[in-house]
Formats: structure tokens, sequence, C-alpha cells
């Protein structure tokens, strides 16, 4: 047996910062709290870690929320350096930048919402014609700008740095774009920028290239020494860092952050021990999975890791 380590109680009063906070969570052994704590040591040793690559994927519903704000602070400091995502993550940046979101309830009446000009995720309010038409507005003309160039096929890395360029600074494809951090989308037609991807084909030869995208991922796969990620949920963006990790043998350091039970087999809840038996995981990687709300749990790990630094 290792040495005991006693359990010690929170002192709030001596807990003024987050950092201090979290690193009394480390002290108390208290379920999800210990794992918030053993998150934010495996994300400083990626950090410190200058032959890691840090992945980061998520999924696009935190941004709709002000959660956003903690994966722009990530992506603006180069604290990762490969997004994988979903379509949807561009929908809300787009749609974010035409007019903000508003708060709302999960009990609100979804009919008398759809009535007055509403779309509602979770307890959040977006205005109808701030979504789909606005992205239109947005993505058409620089559909547009990439055909009149001669550009006829496009992977979705180049399109995000794209659509980045043309974005406000309080975005997270902006950063992505001005950081030269590649954004990947495995499922790109699955979300309103998808559908004008689809809409502008039926009149242009224009195609989107997943598989360069993939020969990227492949490139830096391969070159990458050691490998770590930061998945919140799960479904294709949680996959795909996971897979193609495989083929390096697995990742050497990885954090889960998710809701999803493990009993029902699914991706989202598979917890990162499960990816080892796959070779998607070393053996011996420094590892996690985090049960919880990200729109809680990620601000806390990441600002508690910003004043390490």
């Amino acid at each position: 047996m290792e040495k005991l380590i006693p359990v010690k109680d929170i002192n709030p009063q001596a807990s003024q910062s987050v950092k201090k906070l979290v690193d009394a969570f480390g002290e108390a052994g208290g379920f999800t709290a210990k794992k918030i704590a053993v998150g934010v040591e495996i994300f400083e040793a990626m950090a410190v870690d200058k032959t890691c690559v840090k992945f980061l994927s998520f999924t696009a519903d935190i941004c709709a929320t002000g959660t956003r704000g903690t994966l722009l602070y990530l992506v603006k400091n180069k604290m990762v350096d490969v997004i994988i995502t979903t379509c949807g993550t561009l929908d809300h940046d787009i749609s974010r930048s035409a007019e903000s979101y508003y708060h709302g309830d999960f009990r609100m009446d979804d009919a008398e919402l759809h009535k007055k000009g509403f779309h509602r995720l979770g307890n959040v309010l977006i205005k109808q014609e701030k979504h789909g038409p606005a992205i239109e507005d947005f993505v058409r003309p620089i559909l547009n700008e990439i055909y009149k160039t001669g550009t006829k096929i496009i992977s979705t890395r180049d399109l995000c740095w794209k659509l980045g360029e043309h974005l406000k600074d309080n975005t997270i494809l902006y950063w992505a774009w001005k950081n030269k951090i590649p954004v990947f989308l495995p499922a790109p037609t699955d979300g309103s920028v998808g559908s004008q991807l689809w809409q502008f084909s039926q009149n242009h030869d224009f195609k989107i290239d997943v598989l360069a995208d993939e020969k990227e991922i492949a490139k830096i796969i391969f070159e990458a020494k050691k490998a770590g990620a930061l998945m919140i949920g799960g479904g294709v963006s949680k996959h795909h860092v996971i897979w193609w990790n495989q083929f390096r043998d697995g990742l050497d350091y990885a954090i889960q952050i998710s809701t999803a039970p493990e009993w029902d087999g699914s991706l989202s809840g598979a917890q990162t021990r499960e990816a080892i038996s796959w070779g998607k995981l070393k053996e011996k990687a420094k590892h996690v999975t985090i049960e919880g709300d990200a729109t809680v749990i990620l601000p806390l790990i990441v600002a508690a890791l910003s004043e390490r630094f």
C-alpha cells in the first residue's frame, strides 16, 4: 500500500483565489473536487512539456454560453496547438458576433418562444434572425471571395482561418487564425455554416476537402514527440482526437470533462481509461475523467492554471 495521505478540510477563508481553492480540492479528497485538482496538474504538465502537442476538443453547445470566453483564453494565449470541434462552434462564433445571446430558462414554453422568434439552447436564448439568416449573410460573401480567387476545393482548416480573418477579436476563430492554430471539423456539414457550404456548392464547382484535413492531422501526429488532449464533451470531436493518436501509440496526457455515463457504452461517456485498451492512450499516460458540467469545471481548471504561470 502507498503512503496514506490524510483528507483535509477546505477552509473557505483561506481559499481566496481560484488556485488556492483548487489546491484545496486536491487536499480535500472529495470526489469530483479531487479530480478537478488532478486535471489542473495534468494540464500544467502538458503546458510545461515543450515536446507536447496539445489538442483541444469540444462540443459547440458551450460556445453559446460564457464558457466560450474560457476557450477563447486558451486559444488567444496559445495554450493549445490544435483544435478539433464541430460545425456548431462556427455557427455560435458568427451568430454571437451579430447579436448577443440572452439568459433564458430550461422550463420556458418552447412553442411560445418559437412564435416570438427565439431559439432555446438549454437556458440560453438566441434570436432566430440573428442565427441562421445572420450566418448566411456572413458566410456567403466569404465563399464568393474564396471562389473568385480560383479556389474550388478547401480544407476545413483553411475555411476556419478564412472565417476567423473576417471575425471580431472576441471570437475563437479570430484568435485561431491570428495565432495560426489549426481548427479541424470532422463533420463540416452538421450546422448552419455547413448548410451554406452545401447551398453554395449547388451553383458553384466548390467542395470541402476533409481528406486534406486528415493529411494535415497525420503530419501533426507523426511529428509529435508527445501529445496531450483536453477533451470537453464527447462525440466526433473527442473521437477524432483519440482515434488519430492511436497511430502514434496513444496520448501521453488526457483530461476529459463529460456528463455522459459510461454504462451505455457511448464514446461520449467512455472513461479515459477505456481508451488505453484501444491504444488511444498510453498505458502509463497521465489521465483523468472529470464527471460534470464543463461550464463550471473548465473555467475553474483554466483559471487555476493561469494563476500558476
